[in-house]
């Protein structure tokens, strides 16, 4: 992690010692020190464009900084009011990607919450020329260590994912609620459904209506999901809650062998019904679980690619899935660590 000295508003006498700071923000050069400047909003490293300075004083603002993450190398944040939240989420976003993130503080308190946001903290923190801020930022520097690194902590191509065997360790009565089916406008081959589940760490394959059974037709195009507090894998790699979920969304669609594909929603048909609550434990050990609805025409696919409806699960069933080892941050993955019962 940098510390940068805005030194643009400060008076020419000031006294500054150059060597605590990575960079300064100056409106002039300042000889044998990385100075930066804007124009306009554009930030500007020794006359090369390096990125953009954005003012967040609502969900717009927030979005505006969002939208240059991947786009440029320094996207700069400025508080109309300090808020923790669009710092979390911008770290969140830009994770895994060549952006990096400063935020600009004015308090000691407010070092520390940039500094290890999300266990991760900003690329950066822009001080004033105030000795107890100062202090504060080169604190969170010491403490962070410079050892910050960015990891992969899961690959989803457009291509394959990892199918995991999960063993069913049991499963209860889950009361009435909301049930949501997906309806897709591509129609499902048998073999083939979506990752599913109420943990964002580990999702089962929950199985399209691509069967005739004696009571119903089939449904090709469909997916009963479940209630609305459960994770779906979008295709971008990045989890939503089905109650979040919209026409025109993008899922990613998986078969037993990890081969994946991308659909589009075209309705969500949401009513009343009871669900099974169904536990196993993922790759590490983890308890996790998905409530779906309590009827024949909702299956998994076991160990064998066999299709298996929730109504005859047993425990000790394997049924296939998908493990991720990273948590979620309003859907993209992050390094710290978030507990989920």
């Amino acid at each position: 992690m940098e510390v940068w000295l805005d030194y643009s508003h400060s008076k020419k006498d000031d006294l500054i010692d150059h060597h605590q700071f990575d960079k300064i923000i100056s409106e002039t050069p300042i000889q044998n020190t990385a100075t930066l400047t804007y124009s306009d909003e554009s930030l500007y490293l020794e006359q090369k464009l390096i990125g953009t300075k954005i003012i967040i004083s609502d969900s717009n603002t927030q979005n505006d900084a969002k939208q240059f993450v991947g786009s440029v190398d320094w996207i700069v944040l400025e508080f109309e009011d300090w808020s923790m939240i669009p710092i979390e989420n911008l770290v969140a976003a830009s994770q895994d990607t060549p952006t990096k993130i400063a935020a600009k503080i004015r308090s000691p308190e407010e070092a520390q919450g940039a500094g290890f946001a999300l266990e991760t903290g900003v690329d950066a923190l822009i001080v004033e020329n105030n000795p107890d801020i100062i202090e504060a930022a080169l604190i969170v520097k010491s403490q962070r260590g410079e050892k910050i690194v960015r990891k992969v902590i899961e690959s989803l191509d457009s291509e394959s994912i990892t199918i995991s065997a999960h063993e069913i360790k049991s499963i209860e009565q889950g009361g009435v609620g909301e049930r949501y089916c997906i309806d897709l406008t591509s129609l499902l081959s048998v073999g083939e459904g979506m990752l599913i589940g109420s943990s964002a760490s580990s999702l089962v394959l929950v199985h399209g209506e691509t069967l005739d059974s004696k009571y119903v037709p089939q449904r090709p195009f469909r997916v009963n999901s479940g209630p609305p507090h459960s994770y779906v894998m979008m295709a971008d790699g990045t989890t939503k809650y089905i109650s979040e979920l919209k026409t025109n969304d993008s899922v990613l669609i998986s078969n037993l062998d990890g081969k994946t594909r991308f659909a589009r929603i075209g309705r969500l048909k949401i009513e009343k019904r009871p669900f099974l609550a169904i536990y196993w434990h993922n790759l590490f050990d983890k308890p996790s679980s998905i409530f779906l609805q309590q009827a024949e025409t909702v299956r998994l696919i076991n160990s064998s690619g066999e299709l298996v409806s929730v109504t005859s699960l047993k425990v000790g069933d394997i049924v296939l899935g998908w493990n991720g080892e990273g948590s979620r941050h309003i859907g993209e993955s992050i390094s710290s660590k978030v507990e989920e019962r």
